[in-house]
């Protein structure tokens, strides 16, 4: 049996008001140590409220979370590091200092900051550019500098929350290859946020797909591909055959979401 790196059970999520809106649940979900998991699900099904409440951000209505073994609640755990998809990076620093941010606010020695960043840097593509600024830079290498500055905090877990959502479909097929050599190479469990079903059919092991809200899993799909995987796979035609899976799960409840 798999070791289970963060645990949900019974998770619910409603935001009160005058009419308040049940967004998720209720649901159950086990994430693997080393997994790469994505989620998929139509607008407004509680997709990125499902990370927030994972990441400690937003506490759930009911239920309980667990990461390595203890209770999330009240603040983003040690060991799980956040990307989302709006640029946020800042304009006033150059892509060196916006990486070391976050180790300089945490009181890290100033030579392992320089040995954290380098490596960062060097591992996102992005030395050339250490002294650029974000506006010198495209929408995907500025999210590349996002992702960087989460990777040097040496995350075990990393949430993402539609990081490509802005980027053109080439970009986001490069993107995603970078993604899956750094979740190799760091070992690190991943849980991906997408709309994209294509995108979750390339970088996943397994695809939780979500209803309309309130959102609860409706399928699980492992997609079987080998860990070396990259966008080359697009063109297997299992490849296809999962992402044809996903519409078919996906299209009822989109077409609920949209009032059909």
């Amino acid at each position: 049996m798999p070791d289970i790196h963060a645990s949900m059970r019974g998770i619910t999520r409603v935001y009160p008001g005058a009419k308040p809106v049940h967004a998720l649940g209720p649901l159950d979900l086990d994430i693997a140590k080393g997994e790469f998991f994505a989620v998929v699900g139509p607008s407004g099904c509680g997709k990125s409220t499902l990370l927030d409440v994972l990441a400690g951000l937003s506490a759930p209505s009911e239920g309980t979370i667990t990461f390595e073994g203890k209770p999330v609640a009240g603040q983003v755990p040690d060991g799980i590091g956040v990307v989302f998809q709006e640029d946020a990076s800042f304009p006033w620093l150059s892509v060196h200092d916006n990486v070391a941010f976050g180790l300089r606010r945490a009181g890290v020695d100033a030579a392992e900051i320089a040995r954290r960043v380098e490596y960062a840097i060097g591992f996102m593509g992005l030395r050339d550019f250490a002294n650029a600024y974000p506006a010198q830079l495209s929408g995907g290498m500025r999210q590349r500098v996002c992702i960087a500055r989460t990777l040097v905090l040496q995350p075990r877990m990393i949430l993402l929350d539609e990081p490509f959502g802005a980027l053109d479909q080439q970009t986001r097929l490069l993107m995603g290859d970078e993604l899956l050599r750094l979740w190799r190479e760091t070992g690190a469990t991943v849980l991906l946020i997408t709309h994209a079903l294509d995108e979750a059919s390339m970088l996943s092991d397994r695809v939780g797909v979500m209803s309309a809200r309130p959102g609860i899993f409706i399928d699980l799909v492992e997609t079987g591909w080998p860990r070396d995987r990259d966008s080359r796979i697009v063109s297997d035609p299992a490849f296809g055959a999962v992402t044809a899976r996903l519409w078919s799960s996906l299209r009822v409840e989109s077409m609920k979401a949209i009032g059909r």
